[in-house]
Parts: structure tokens; sequence; C-alpha cells
């Protein structure tokens, strides 16, 4: 995966800004990631319609506007990423009826966001589900479009199969336009079973796996990580670990993963966060609790001692067994 070296690596996530969370709190949380040195704020043009009276969204990137509008100079220390092609288009209509990734629903999308935003380009614009209705050339050609303006820096997909991402890629070197940069994708130290998909993921092709692994290692593209924390299930006793984190792998992780954390003198979650950015992964954070985003801030800045690294990763390793003997 890319070698990455930003001020801070851990993405704090907008979400619920404009919505669940309020303004000056969300006004707060956004200062104070700011002061720790960080740089990426992550957002979507469909943020947060599940949470909003209008039953669309938009919410998190109006107050992310009004933020950047009442801090002088602050657009130049932060860099801003969104995504499109979620946003439902009827009240109630979603997952069914969303924008899309049509050549036109790009381009009315990223203009809806930039006026929300207040701003005339993106960092980083995400691809935010698959659109089997469409074929990827075509979001390809419309993406590059607004890369040859400069409004797009960097381009990523969230919920997309390697296969698609690979197919998006060619395509884009065939035609000289932008690569996609970047894989967003839920994933944090322990793995759900086979089959299943952890609560808040929606998409089949929305956990990272190792396919997608290999294709951010071998074509050196960033991986970001969402719900890296398991909404805090992992210090929280009133958040119990999802059911699909109960199998006999995830036994084994928990056992070391709490070892670490004691040896270290840091929470099991945060370890998680350190173990995330020892391998090149940037981990994302949605909190809405100035004491959550230190404690996060903190363990994604901590340096796993090489030992620990060691012993979380050996975990995935099988055991030695020595041949059998041939029967007579």
């Amino acid at each position: 995966m890319s070698d990455f070296s930003p001020s801070h690596p851990l993405v704090l996530g907008a979400m619920m800004f404009g919505t669940r969370i309020d303004e000056p709190t969300s006004f707060a949380i956004l200062d104070r990631f700011v002061e720790w040195g960080g740089e990426w704020i992550d957002t979507a043009d469909c943020y947060a319609f599940w949470a909003s009276d209008s039953g669309f969204g938009g919410d998190s990137e109006r107050l992310l506007g009004r933020w950047l509008a009442a801090r002088p100079g602050m657009r130049e220390r932060v860099r801003i990423s969104t995504k499109l092609g979620a946003e439902p288009t009827t009240r109630d209509g979603w997952p069914l009826r969303r924008e899309g990734l049509s050549a036109a629903a790009v381009r009315a999308a990223f203009a809806g966001s930039l006026d929300r935003l207040g701003i005339d380009s993106v960092d980083l614009l995400w691809l935010h589900q698959e659109d089997r209705a469409v074929a990827i050339e075509e979001t390809v050609d419309a993406v590059a479009e607004l890369s040859a303006t400069g409004a797009v820096a960097m381009v990523g997909a969230s919920n997309h199969p390697a296969w698609r991402v690979e197919r998006a890629r060619a395509h884009a070197r065939s035609t000289g336009a932008r690569e996609i940069d970047a894989l967003q994708l839920s994933a944090s130290y322990l793995r759900p079973r086979p089959g299943t998909l952890p609560p808040g993921v929606v998409h089949p092709y929305g956990v990272l796996s190792d396919e997608q692994r290999d294709l951010a290692a071998s074509e050196g593209l960033e991986v970001w990580a969402y719900t890296p924390l398991l909404s805090g299930a992992y210090d929280s006793a009133d958040k119990p670990i999802p059911e699909v984190y109960d199998h006999p792998g995830n036994t084994a992780r928990l056992a070391v993963l709490g070892e670490a954390a004691t040896a270290l003198g840091l929470q099991r979650g945060q370890v998680v966060l350190s173990w995330l950015v020892a391998h090149g992964i940037r981990p994302m954070l949605g909190g809405s609790k100035l004491d959550q985003l230190d404690l996060a801030l903190e363990g994604a800045a901590f340096a796993l001692p090489p030992e620990w690294l060691e012993r979380l990763d050996a975990v995935d390793r099988p055991v030695d067994v020595a041949p059998a003997q041939a029967q007579p």
C-alpha cells in the first residue's frame, strides 16, 4: 500500500455533522482535529439523509462549508474528500432510487457538493458505491472531465469490488486520465465471518478483502478504513462486539489485542488504530465527543513496537505441522 506521511494519519469522518451532531459540537471537533495536526476530513453528498428532516443528504457538506467560511485560511490547512453516487433521488427511496454514477449524475452531484462546501475543488472525490447499471468507463470519463479542470485532485472508489476498480484504472490509463488512487472500505483488526456483513456495511463489497489489499499493495493505492473501532465495541462495556465477529479466529485476535493494550497502557481501540496505521491504512473516525477524538488521535499517532506488531500479525499464520507419516 502507498507510503503516506501526513501530519496525522487519522481521517475525520463528518458523516453526522449537521444532523445528529449539532453545529457547536461539530465545530469543536473539527477545531480539535486540526490542533492535533489532522489533515483529511471526509464527507459525502448523501450524509446524512437517514437522520435529516428532509430525507436527503447535504447537511454534512453544508456544515463543513460554514466551518471553512468561519475559519479564514483553514482551507489551506486541511484536505477535503467527498463522495457521490449514493444520494437518494426520492424521499425514502434509498437504496433502489439513488443518484448512481452515470456521467450526468456525476456532474450534477459534484457541482452540488462544491456549492454546499463553498469551495472550488476537492482533494479526493470518491465513487461512493458501485453502479452496475452504468459502464464503469462512463463514470471514469465523467470524473476525468472534473480532474482535467483541476477541480478533483485524487479519485477513490468506496465499496467497489477489486475487478471493477482495476477495470476503471485500465480505462483511465488507456485515455490518459487520472487513475483511481484510493480505496475506502470497512476494516478493523477483527474480521467478520465469511459471507457476513458487519453492522453499517450495506454493500456486498464493503469489507476490505485480501484481494483488495493485494490490489492496493501491488498498485500503490491508499486504503482508508471506515468503522475501524466497531462503533466503540472494543472498549465500551455497553456495546458488545457484533455477532458477525464471533468466531475462533477472532478469539485469538481478541486475546493478543488485550495483552498488547495492557502491556502498552492503551485501550484496545487505540491498539487497533496503531495496527492499521502500521500497515499503511488510514483509519477513519466519526466520533461525537472530544475525549473520544483525543483517544483516537493518540492511538493512531502511537508507533506500535515491532514485537507487538509481529504478535498481532502472527495470529493469521498457520501453525507448522509435521508431515503425517505414510501409512503402511
